[in-house]
């Protein structure tokens, strides 16, 4: 474990090189011990894989004094944090029209594609990090079976609420947007909302589980999202 001075008013705390669920606990740890603070000299948290950056007022607080903090801060234990992160059920549909990539996948991994769904649909995952585009999670926990590198050259176009693999993490895309992960399937629920507070439906520490659903109940679920 690292402190460091990342700017002339940022601090960033580094817990490793690897983007392991034990590393991501460091993290999260952290991260909820500097929100419970409330301390207005800080200004942002930003939490990543591996490490947290902390944004400071550099007129109420110097650097010497914010890494004396954190070296308190730091977590020692290793157990749940309390409070952290909430249960997120995402529907899923991985039909093949939504899931251009399910081919792909179970041919990589020579499995067949209702394995895949299965496998993946089963696992228990964790927001590790939001970023790329608004609410856009990268999600830990994908069975190791599943792993599979990004597509070579990447799609232009990606729709919002596809539901993609790359490496060992799951993704959802939070707006249409170029991509080159492996899409699965979709989501009928809306990721990024810039009128709702919050405006994402991810937050960093969620966990999140994924319910099949067939293409009727994802057209039905759409529509029904569509008129409100």
């Amino acid at each position: 474990m690292q402190i460091l001075p990342a700017s002339d008013s940022s601090v960033i705390v580094i817990f490793g090189n690897e983007a392991s669920l034990a590393v991501h606990g460091c993290v999260l740890r952290l991260f909820c011990r500097l929100q419970t603070l409330k301390d207005s000299r800080i200004r942002n948290i930003h939490p990543a894989h591996a490490s947290v950056l902390i944004d400071f007022d550099p007129l109420q607080v110097q650097h010497a004094e914010l890494m004396a903090l954190l070296e308190n801060l730091i977590p020692q234990d290793t157990g749940e944090v309390a409070g952290a992160g909430r249960e997120i059920r995402i529907p899923v549909c991985y039909d093949r029209q939504l899931g251009p990539d399910l081919d792909d996948v179970a041919a990589h991994c020579k499995t067949p594609v209702e394995e895949v769904i299965q496998l993946h649909a089963s696992a228990d995952y964790l927001v590790s990090f939001l970023g790329f585009s608004p609410g856009f999670g990268y999600l830990a926990g994908l069975p190791a079976k599943l792993a599979i590198p990004r597509l070579l050259t990447p799609r232009k176009l990606v729709r919002a609420c596809s539901v993609g693999i790359a490496g060992m993490q799951t993704g959802i895309y939070s707006v249409d947007s170029p991509g080159g992960w492996r899409i699965v399937g979709r989501t009928p629920l809306s990721m990024f909302d810039p009128e709702a507070d919050p405006p994402t439906l991810l937050q960093y520490g969620d966990r999140v589980r994924f319910d099949p659903i067939d293409f009727r109940e994802f057209e039905s679920r759409l529509e029904i999202r569509r008129r409100r």
